[in-house]
């Protein structure tokens, strides 16, 4: 790897930071470690406390990419640059590791797995380029396996299309959407088969399914971690819907009749179709 002082001879000298920039990030960083010094409340937290916050307002980044409001994205990837910024003021008092080491590694690892930019490896698109990467993962780690890498604590769907990005990378893989539909339908077969099974063999057997509809939604360029996303906040707007004019009749959906229900959703999707 390049040393850190090479580094600049690797890019197009436009692309580096301001001035101004490089004293704002200063600045930044010396808020963090002071507030970690000073404040009753940021001295008490260590990497545990704290590491829920930083799945919190990951997410909340995601809300706003969503939402397409790039300036609640800019405020919320502050949060996230926050919580790196803290966890390396946390570890660089036992001396584990310092922000530097953050960003050189990083750093590093970008020039590292993409040789076709910065050294003279050359692909034939994006496909070679993330058979590359995975190559070069495994053989920087020590991994044993391909699915190496994959944190067990992402949400289940995000997880099913990581894994499967990454056996798709080394071959493993259907070789059109429509043959992973047709392990849909297998696996729904399956499952209607074992309606009178006990719950945990149907529950099995449900999983299946979820995984064989996350192979097709991959292979057809869809995520479907960020789909069901998207449904559950249409259904959380035109449920939101109902309850409203419900309200405004004075009454709650525990008052209401499916029936009457069923109608303010039909008319709130229609409105919101509009």
């Amino acid at each position: 790897m390049t040393h850190p002082m090479e580094v600049s001879d690797l890019y197009d000298p436009g692309f580096a930071e301001s001035p101004d920039g490089l004293k704002a990030w200063a600045d930044f960083v010396a808020i963090v470690r002071h507030l970690r010094r000073k404040c009753p409340w940021d001295r008490e937290q260590t990497h545990e406390s704290v590491k829920h916050m930083l799945i919190e307002e990951t997410f909340e980044a995601i809300d706003a990419i969503d939402r397409d409001d790039p300036r609640e994205l800019s405020r919320e990837l502050g949060d996230v640059l926050l919580h790196v910024a803290f966890h390396s003021a946390i570890a660089e008092e036992s001396g584990s590791f310092r922000l530097i080491d953050v960003i050189r590694q990083i750093t590093e690892k970008l020039v590292r797995r993409h040789p076709h930019v910065f050294a003279d490896t050359e692909v034939d698109g994006v496909a070679e380029v993330l058979t590359n990467w995975e190559r070069i993962k495994m053989d920087e780690g020590g991994r044993k396996s391909v699915l190496d890498g994959v944190p067990r604590a992402l949400p289940s769907l995000l997880r099913a299309h990581r894994i499967q990005e990454k056996a798709a990378a080394v071959g493993f893989d259907f070789a059109t959407p429509d043959a992973a539909w047709t392990k849909v339908e297998e696996e729904l077969s399956e499952y209607r088969r074992a309606d009178a099974a006990a719950p945990s063999e149907r529950e099995a057997e449900l999983g299946d399914v979820l995984f064989s509809i996350v192979n097709y939604a991959r292979l057809s360029g869809l995520n479907a971690e960020n789909a069901l996303r998207i449904a559950c906040n249409r259904f959380d707007t035109r449920f939101g819907f109902v309850e409203r004019i419900l309200a405004e009749q004075g009454r709650s959906p525990r008052d209401a009749s499916l029936k009457e229900m069923d109608a303010l959703w039909e008319k709130g999707k229609r409105m919101m179709n509009d």
